[in-house]
């Protein structure tokens, strides 16, 4: 293609050469760049695209995108932008044919609910026949094919490429999950989003190489509803009005206030054995009622904000109902069936915050004992060991200590600095280091009416021990525990 097509929707200056060039790839990684690539120079907080430019073009770019004065040789062209991560996003989509523009995008920003509420959503389009993509915190999934993550947010390349994967696979709308980071950085500049969600605001994400401070990250998040058509808002978040103070799309509501468009009334915990559940009646916008297979007000809001959506797709009530009995997500308060007298689940809190809003939930079911299995991470925080500590010994009758990714530590070492934390408290406590057997300890022991939460791993499916990822997924190890116990009865 030509540079000028690349370039038709960014402001910008030719500095050196000429634009009237065809180009062959578009990269902002230096090790990809092949004969007749275009570089696009990120300034990152870790290194500066800037400095590879003679690099660059010994490997046969054609033309480098820059935001600071340059010295390039002779035969590349040097285009000049205000802002490189910008234009790299504008440029993206120019490159892969403007997919967003064939799809309906559905946005989804707040620091809790995004990675559940995509799931839910898609779930929900697809009982009624749309052929749904969907780019998160765990994956990309496009068709049949599954991504594992690295960022909430990809980089605006890899957004634009699944996209067109997405296009050409015939999807007709993908659901993706916004990050503040992802907004402040322009990943997702120029994307044309059919909705955009806020779900809440917590003090999250705010430091060094991420928000300078609250207003920043209240800030970032609101961008999102300045390049949406529809915002829907959970009324009842304390920020709501600050996220949505320059908010330029139509705003619709949701939430439990009289205020909300689309209310949430009547809600009700369900429990049997095994089993952890809420039901609830919508009103306002829309008239049924509601049970979902997740445990928790959090999920009453996660499961009205996909209502919300869907209900712009004129989804059915009754499909509704019947998608949201099914919508799961790995790794979420994810329920595993062990036995008929007590329940397990697998979620991935990691850290004091999602620890502390997941044993709150649950205590709400009153379980005859409420038992929390957990690790942390080597190589972090040792604040955040204290803090999860504490949290279980306070919440839990019962927290099983284990490993969880050690990396470069030693695991007894980290699970000593957890018991600093327990020991600011009198909840009883048990350590068993291999994390196999803790779980095997937690079933074995398991009581009529317990309530066990495995916490920490959530979806991932490895243990990095020493910079090697072994293969380890919890379902895998219940799997095999139970079946060695019913080998061990016979």
């Amino acid at each position: 293609m030509k540079l000028t097509a690349l370039l038709e929707r960014l402001q910008y200056e030719v500095v050196q050469g000429t634009k009237e060039i065809e180009i062959t790839e578009l990269t902002n990684d230096s090790r990809k760049v092949t004969e007749g690539s275009v570089f696009v120079c990120i300034s990152g907080a870790v290194s500066d695209g800037h400095q590879y430019i003679e690099e660059v073009g010994k490997k046969g770019a054609a033309a480098v995108i820059v935001e600071k004065d340059v010295e390039a040789p002779k035969h590349m062209t040097v285009i000049r932008v205000e802002d490189t991560r910008y234009a790299l996003a504008l440029a993206s989509a120019a490159y892969f044919g403007y997919p967003a523009e064939q799809l309906k995008v559905i946005g989804i920003t707040g620091t809790k609910g995004k990675t559940t509420t995509t799931y839910m959503v898609k779930s929900i389009l697809e009982e009624v026949g749309h052929k749904v993509g969907l780019i998160g915190t765990i994956e990309a999934i496009i068709g049949d094919k599954v991504i594992p993550a690295v960022n909430t947010t990809p980089e605006s390349f890899t957004i634009h490429q699944y996209f067109r994967k997405m296009v050409d696979a015939g999807c007709d709308a993908v659901v993706m999950e916004v990050s503040s980071q992802g907004l402040m950085l322009h990943r997702t500049a120029g994307i044309p989003f059919e909705i955009g969600i806020f779900t809440n605001l917590g003090e999250d994400h705010i430091g060094p190489n991420e928000h300078k401070d609250f207003e920043d990250y209240k800030r970032c998040k609101g961008l999102l509803f300045r390049q949406c058509k529809i915002g829907i808002a959970n009324v009842d978040d304390p920020y709501f009005k600050d996220v949505f103070r320059e908010a330029t799309c139509e705003i619709e509501t949701f939430g439990f206030s009289e205020k909300a468009d689309l209310r949430a009334e009547h809600a009700e915990l369900v429990t049997r054995p095994g089993y952890l559940g809420v039901a609830y009646h919508v009103a306002g916008l829309m008239d049924f009622d509601v049970e979902i297979d997740i445990p928790g007000t959090f999920s009453v809001y996660n499961s009205l904000t996909a209502i919300a959506v869907c209900r712009h797709f004129n989804v059915p009530s009754e499909k509704i109902q019947k998608a949201l009995k099914v919508a799961k997500v790995k790794g979420r308060i994810e329920m595993v069936k062990v036995s008929d007298e007590f329940t397990l689940m697998i979620d991935y809190a990691h850290n004091a915050m999602s620890l502390e809003s997941l044993l709150t939930t649950l205590k709400e079911y009153h379980p005859k004992r409420l038992v929390c299995l957990f690790g942390c991470g080597g190589n972090r925080s040792k604040t955040r060991r204290y803090e999860m500590g504490e949290v279980s010994g306070r919440l839990a009758d019962l927290t099983i200590i284990t490993s969880d990714n050690p990396r470069f530590e030693e695991p007894q070492e980290i699970i000593d600095d957890i018991k600093i934390g327990m020991k600011k408290t009198d909840g009883a406590y048990v350590e068993i280091c291999d994390r196999k057997e803790a779980i095997r300890y937690a079933i074995v022991n398991g009581q009529p009416g317990d309530v066990i939460v495995l916490a920490g791993k959530g979806h991932e499916d490895y243990q990095e021990i020493k910079g090697v990822k072994y293969a380890m997924d919890e379902r895998d190890l219940i799997a095999d525990i139970l079946a060695e116990e019913r080998e061990r009865e016979q």
